[in-house]
């Protein structure tokens, strides 16, 4: 990959969809992940104003340090970066209290999950009316569009995508190249939802790594009969999440009136 040249195309693309939309510049949640680094160091490259926002939710203490870490290097290279922490933690406590009682707790562990990530979309759409900016995305292109690791309208909620056409591989070989803090580079991918440590590759039984071999084996068509023991286990586990996540990834459906009966 040309590195620097991918670098320039993405922060000239930011540059020119905010101008033409007419707005002043990006805000963007920042978690303290090397997704969020480098789309936070791509859109302060664009010149325009940025916004950086921690939002914890019960948050993980290292995850946190990290973020505000990565947060001060770019105020030291950008004068235009600016940061807001906004402490959900409240708001999203009150909320499920005010949901109704379940019988076992453990059944409604990732609606809440969930809940946290559109909680913090719409704190981010909440700014970005207010400073007419753009909500910048932090998906990259396994998550989107391969194993659909993202929450629906939770940080799936955004107006563009720098990102979306990197593979995790990729993310991290640019966000080196642009002197990311080495902590946020070596740092095991986890989305934040849980307050706890638990990492994507926890979750996911694979890691990135092995699932952007698994789609690219799945774009050529490959099917699991054609592996055998970790190969096969990855691919399986890529082909279920693929399928399983489809209406995260396809356009919404609409119903379709007939003429006939209008």
């Amino acid at each position: 990959m040309k590195t620097e040249k991918v670098i320039e195309h993405i922060v000239a693309w930011l540059r020119d969809y905010a101008v033409n939309a007419k707005q002043k510049g990006f805000v963007i949640g920042v978690s303290g992940g090397i997704d969020s680094a480098l789309t936070s160091t791509l859109c302060a490259k664009t010149g325009l104003e940025l916004l950086c926002l921690e939002m914890p939710i019960h948050q993980a203490a290292n995850q946190a340090s990290r973020a505000s870490r990565h947060i001060d290097w770019l105020q030291g290279q950008f004068s235009q970066v600016n940061r807001l922490s906004v402490e959900l933690t409240p708001v999203f406590d009150t909320l499920v209290a005010a949901f109704p009682p379940v019988e076992k707790e453990e059944d409604r562990f990732m609606s809440l999950a969930n809940t946290r990530a559109r909680l913090r979309m719409t704190t981010l759409y909440y700014f970005a009316a207010l400073h007419r900016y753009l909500v910048a995305g932090t998906g990259n292109k396994v998550e989107d569009f391969g194993v659909g690791f993202y929450t629906k309208y939770g940080d799936g909620g955004v107006d563009l995508s720098p990102i979306a056409d990197l593979m995790k591989t990729e993310v991290r070989q640019l966000a080196q190249h642009l002197g990311v803090n080495r902590e946020i580079l070596e740092a095991a991918p986890t989305d934040g939802l849980w307050g706890d440590n638990r990492t994507d590759e926890d979750q996911i039984g694979a890691s990135y790594p092995e699932l952007e071999w698994a789609m690219g084996m799945a774009d050529a068509g490959k099917t699991a009969e054609d592996f055998t023991g970790r190969e096969k286990t990855v691919f399986a586990i890529y082909k279920k999440l693929n399928t399983l996540n489809q209406h995260k990834m396809l356009p919404i459906p609409i119903c379709t009136i007939p003429e006939a009966l209008k």
